[in-house]
């Protein structure tokens, strides 16, 4: 407050008794005194005249020196009670709220002083802080106007009401928007039905699905008529967060308050049926829908066939297709393309063709969504030649294409391991007017580092700069991890010294790979202190970097360090199965048997499930032992258990076996390992080499035979 703040100040003799005065005039005239004014400026009471304080107001208010201005009239309103009056205050308000350099905190100051003593704000008062506040941005304050206005008995107009809820809208201040509301509710005033349905779309936007519901509620209950506008919009918001019970409530609450029911309403029901999966509520809902005589429409079909497609269910996608267009609603492109996708991520081919042909006898033509969905879907499958073929012939029969198209074709060439064929396809790209982006360039560096031409992912890393805006952290990652796994110290130093250059700082993802680089070349202090670097000023080590890290030292005949770093970490890092898989293995390989029980142990506490390797390490262990029937009923235990064994466990138990000249049981093995789906591979066929040549082998003729059979593929 101004009057508490210029009392502050070291006061001096003053020019009348302070007995003859108000706490407000003494205020003044210390503060009068105080001031560093020039001799023409110091008043004397005895001859300054009402009007000429007057006057120096006014002059003080036009040159927007509000504080001098607020002496004045501290000092006028001290020296003639009475004489200022409300339009003073107004006038100077006014003034201040015009000018270039104002702030909130002088505006506050001039309607506490007028608050706490007369002169009192009028209406006039309000209506210039309100317009005033709204003009210059003080949304926060604008609302407190309204809301003071309200409390001293001066009902704001329903044009004041809207001018500010318009500018609350138009600033995205929703919040305060349904203090306004509220405010109007309060004087019998009611918001248009387009101010409300902006406010709980803004609120749906933001997910603040509570507050649109509860301001829905708050409208209701006073009498508010709302239209679909208003609480469609709360329903597909409800939806879209996956809440079916909330919106079943809801669309409950619509029903009962006697309110519209559209087929958008209807399907925001459908479309979160359908993301929980629940299909038996989803086709009650329409024939719900057929009850109250709506149809479900081109929106409604499409979302149900787009969630049955997400849940692979392909077969009652393609039979609502075929519903849709009986009851006379024909699909569009997007409908189909959205079942072609999920029919290529089948394997659906001869289906494809059909729907192409059905396509094309509607006269509709494939856009890049079709291609991409045809495309990507057949990728997804691993039909890489297919795919390949298809945009060849795509791209050479002259259809047009966007850049997305492109970089799936990209993609195919390098999935199948012709990465140098991918150069024309960069060409293309510039022949037909496009620019690769990142992500081109990105899919092409990955192919070449899966080949393992790493010089030549250089020479692309230089051209990027040339068609985008340099490349980016996934593109120094691409190749920082090829050249980390190929141990290239080089190599390894021009990609970070190129990186510092390009001012690209290292993520978790570089991080760790440097950390599989350190230790594959043996460098297990650097990687140390790398690691060290990373717990304190990060980037912070996640799951992958913990396992990376385990592999690394494991393979370097540092178990004890390994399960120190581990229990080390563990504490901000989340180890997963794999984790303990690793120390596991590197425990029974050392013949540590209390660590490989301890580790077990620890799995259990932490409710960390074993995974197909896990039983694979200990019917490892098992056999490594001699203990060939245990291993086997570890085996089985797999089985009750859900996990499938695997080729690595058959390939250990039929090593076991034959090492222990269990030749007889070879046989039953190699039968069960079919039965789990398990084809020998290239381990197998080791070991079924080395027990034909063991001598003893020729005392089994029925196992020899068998074994023969399997390696000349007849089994």
């Amino acid at each position: 407050m101004l009057y508490c703040n210029l009392n502050v100040l070291p006061a001096r003799r003053l020019l009348i008794s302070p007995c003859l005065v108000s706490p407000r005039t003494s205020c003044s005239v210390a503060a009068i005194q105080d001031s560093d004014f020039s001799s023409d400026d110091c008043y004397s009471t005895g001859l300054t005249s009402y009007r000429e304080l007057r006057d120096r107001f006014r002059r003080d208010v036009t040159s927007n020196n509000t504080r001098k201005a607020l002496e004045t009239l501290n000092t006028l309103h001290g020296y003639f009670p009475g004489k200022c009056s409300v339009h003073d205050f107004n006038y100077m308000t006014m003034c201040y709220l015009n000018s270039t350099n104002v702030t909130l905190d002088g505006v506050h100051e001039v309607y506490l002083n007028m608050k706490e003593s007369p002169p009192r704000p009028d209406r006039l008062t309000y209506e210039i802080l309100l317009n005033g506040l709204i003009s210059v941005g003080g949304w926060d304050d604008a609302v407190l106007v309204l809301d003071e206005m309200i409390k001293n008995s001066f009902l704001p107009t329903y044009r004041e009401f809207a001018t500010l809820l318009k500018a609350l809208l138009e600033v995205g201040s929703v919040l305060n928007a349904i203090s306004v509301i509220e405010m109007m509710l309060s004087t019998s005033i009611y918001p248009s039905q387009r101010d409300v349905s902006v406010v709980i779309q803004a609120l749906c936007k933001y997910q603040m699905i509570k507050e649109a519901y509860y301001l829905f509620m708050v409208l209701s209950d006073s009498g508010f008529s709302a239209s679909t506008c208003i609480y469609n919009p709360i329903l597909w918001a409800m939806s879209k967060c996956g809440q079916p019970y909330e919106v079943f409530a809801f669309f409950g609450l619509l029903e009962k308050k006697g309110l519209m029911l559209t087929i958008y309403s209807y399907t925001a029901l459908v479309y979160v049926l359908g993301k929980e999966k629940m299909w038996d509520e989803v086709f009650h809902v329409f024939d719900a829908m057929g009850d109250v005589g709506l149809r479900p429409n081109l929106i409604t079909y499409t979302n149900v066939i787009k969630l049955l497609c997400d849940d692979a269910q392909i077969g009652q996608a393609l039979h609502l297709l075929e519903t849709m267009e009986n009851n006379g609603c024909e699909p569009d492109l997007i409908t189909y393309n959205i079942a072609i996708r999920e029919l290529c991520y089948q394997g659906r081919i001869d289906e494809i063709y059909n729907l192409l042909h059905v396509i094309n006898e509607k006269g509709l033509l494939c856009d890049n969504y079709t291609y991409a969905a045809l495309t990507g879907g057949l990728l997804k499958r691993g039909h890489v030649d297919i795919a390949s073929r298809m945009l060849f012939h795509i791209i050479s029969r002259g259809y047009t294409v966007d850049e997305a198209i492109y970089n799936i074709y990209l993609h195919s060439s390098c999935s199948s391991g012709t990465s140098r064929e991918a150069l024309p396809i960069m060409k293309s790209i510039l022949e037909n007017g496009l620019r690769p982006t990142n992500v081109s360039f990105n899919t092409y560096l990955k192919g070449l580092c899966r080949e393992k031409n790493v010089d030549d992912a250089l020479k692309v890393l230089d051209h990027i700069n040339s068609f985008t805006n340099g490349p980016d952290l996934f593109s120094f990652n691409t190749i920082l991890s090829a050249a980390c796994k190929k141990a290239d110290s080089a190599m390894v130093r021009h990609i970070l010294i190129r990186m510092e250059n390009e001012g690209i700082k290292m993520n978790v993802v570089s991080a760790t790979c440097l950390i599989e680089y350190y230790c594959a070349a043996g460098k297990i202090k650097c990687c140390l202190r790398l690691l060290e670097s990373m717990v304190v000023d990060g980037p912070h080590p996640n799951t992958v970097s913990l396992n990376t890290l385990l592999v690394g030292l494991c393979k370097n005949q540092h178990l004890g360090l390994a399960k120190q770093l581990f229990d080390r970490l563990k504490v901000g890092v989340s180890p997963n199965t794999a984790s303990y898989n690793i120390l596991i293995r590197a425990a029974i390989q050392k013949d540590n048997n209390m660590l490989v029980d301890e580790l077990s142990r620890e799995m259990l506490s932490r409710n960390i499930k074993p995974d197909a390797s896990t039983y694979g390490c200990f019917i490892y262990r098992l056999c490594k032992q001699g203990k060939i029937l245990d291993a086997l009923y570890f085996r089985d235990q797999m089985r009750e258990n859900g996990i499938s064994p695997n080729i690595f466990v058959y390939n250990t138990l039929l090593k076991a076996m034959l090492n222990t000249g269990r030749f007889s049981a070879i046989i039953p093995l190699i039968k069960h390992m079919e039965i789990d789906g398990c084809q020998p591979n290239e381990g197998s066929h080791v070991i079924l080499r080395r027990a034909k040549m063991n001598p003893l082998m020729k005392r089994f003729p029925g196992a020899l035979k068998f074994l023969e059979s399997i390696m000349l593929g007849k089994m």
